[in-house]
């Protein structure tokens, strides 16, 4: 009986050997992978104050911006003064869209139809749509590996297109070129500069907000942006003229420019409202009750956005240095990193990008290429305003160019995740291929 039972209990721990010793191997050769469950595309909510202003807007019913008895009044008013106050500009108009306002403010800066305007080749494609919506059309700028108008091209197409009376840049994701440098080459070539800040608000030049350099500057309060009332936008400038026509254009029929605040006054307007048209395009005064208390947070939010990129970015590269490269940020700018990027080699295959593309969003974490044929960024999508000249840099770049949205409600043990899912991504992605 106890040589039995002795028999009994050592298969049973050889048994639980064995399986042990299995299981080990197969950590080994098919290895627990991180996957994430929260939700990447998740919006920065509206504080407290802001629903409470919405839903007395509601309750009242006084939700268009000039139901008002005067600007002092005015929801939308006061959100105005708000956004150029903290952006450094003397007028400020509230649209409906960053498109509005991308459309606008080449309008009200004396574009005719068919004029020629000098874009990034690189941006999303609203910027072009606008650019055909105000009667123009688009001449594309090469966008280099930091995401960025390359200012060697714009000099070349400055040349190039001697006719061209405009600059639209699109400070893409953020990142900013050498403003110095692009005001500059615009001056010399009497080239009207004009700015797309929808992605940023809270980015400063030299100490200055985004959006100086040009004469006209717009921001947006689209869902994912540092402010956010789903939809929503600003036109901006120091410009009395530009500040009088948006705000005719935008809606501001009759004598209702005086219930404005940051615009200039009624002598600049004179018989605008009879000369140029009504595009009702005004922002609602429950998309400013919702924004106000969102723009004292905007500093706040900046560092800590930018302390979780500093975290993101130094364990990428810590790991996957080899494999990929982060964009350079310009020196003399300050930035908000609401959102990752970062170009992956060259040496990856085509198949090899699909492929980490698949793994990451198996596990979680939808990534989106830039250059990917359906990617509304990618050039080649806008057949509305295709690219006439060979565009071989921004190419190149965007067939490595990857995009992580950085969602401010997440924990920060979920950005440790994040790095962990890229990393296994990459590595199921490239198998034994050799990265030096």
């Amino acid at each position: 009986m106890p040589a039995t039972s002795f028999t009994k209990l050592a298969l049973a721990s050889i048994a639980a050997l064995v399986l042990s010793t299995a299981s080990a191997d197969a950590l080994l050769t098919n290895p627990i992978r991180t996957t994430i469950a929260r939700d990447i595309k998740t919006p920065d909510p509206v504080p407290q104050s802001g629903i409470d202003e919405a839903v007395e807007l509601m309750a009242s019913g006084r939700m268009y911006r000039y139901n008002v008895k005067d600007a002092a009044s005015s929801t939308v008013s006061k959100c105005e003064v708000e956004i150029a106050e903290y952006t450094g500009h003397k007028y400020c108009v509230a649209l409906n869209s960053c498109g509005s306002a991308i459309m606008l403010m080449m309008k009200c800066a004396g574009l005719q139809p068919g004029d020629e305007v000098l874009s990034n080749a690189f941006t999303f494609g609203a910027v072009p749509s606008a650019i055909e919506h105000a009667g123009g059309k688009a001449v594309y700028v090469e966008s280099d590996y930091n995401h960025c108008m390359d200012i060697e091209d714009l000099e070349k197409k400055l040349v190039a297109y001697p006719n061209c009376k405009f600059c639209l840049i699109s400070h893409m994701r953020g990142k900013l070129a050498d403003m110095d440098k692009i005001a500059d080459a615009c001056e010399r070539h009497n080239v009207i500069l004009l700015e797309d800040c929808a992605h940023s608000l809270g980015v400063e030049w030299k100490g200055k907000h985004s959006g100086h350099k040009g004469k006209v500057a717009a921001i947006s309060a689209q869902s994912y942006k540092m402010i956010n009332s789903g939809e929503g936008g600003f036109l901006i400038t120091d410009d009395a003229e530009v500040a009088a026509k948006c705000a005719v254009y935008a809606g501001a029929y009759e004598g209702l420019a005086s219930k404005h605040t940051t615009v200039p006054g009624p002598e600049v307007f004179a018989d605008l409202p009879v000369q140029i048209p009504n595009y009702s395009v005004r922002m609602s005064a429950i998309a400013a009750a919702v924004i106000r208390p969102q723009i004292l947070t905007l500093n706040e939010r900046r560092e800590k956005y930018n302390k979780r990129y500093a975290f993101v970015t130094e364990k990428l590269v810590e790991r996957k240095g080899n494999m990929l490269s982060i964009p350079v940020n310009t020196p003399g700018m300050t930035p908000v990193h609401d959102s990752l990027q970062f170009n992956l080699s060259h040496d990856m295959t085509d198949e090899q990008v699909q492929k980490f593309l698949d793994e990451t969003a198996t596990h979680g974490l939808p990534v989106e290429l830039f250059g990917h044929h359906s990617n509304a960024r990618n050039f080649v999508n806008w057949g509305f305003a295709p690219a006439e000249d060979p565009l071989p840099l921004t190419a190149k770049m965007l067939s490595r160019a990857c995009d992580v949205r950085l969602p401010l409600m997440w924990d920060d043990e979920d950005f440790s995740d994040l790095v962990d899912v890229l990393c296994e991504s990459l590595d199921a992605a490239v198998g034994d291929s050799d990265f030096e």
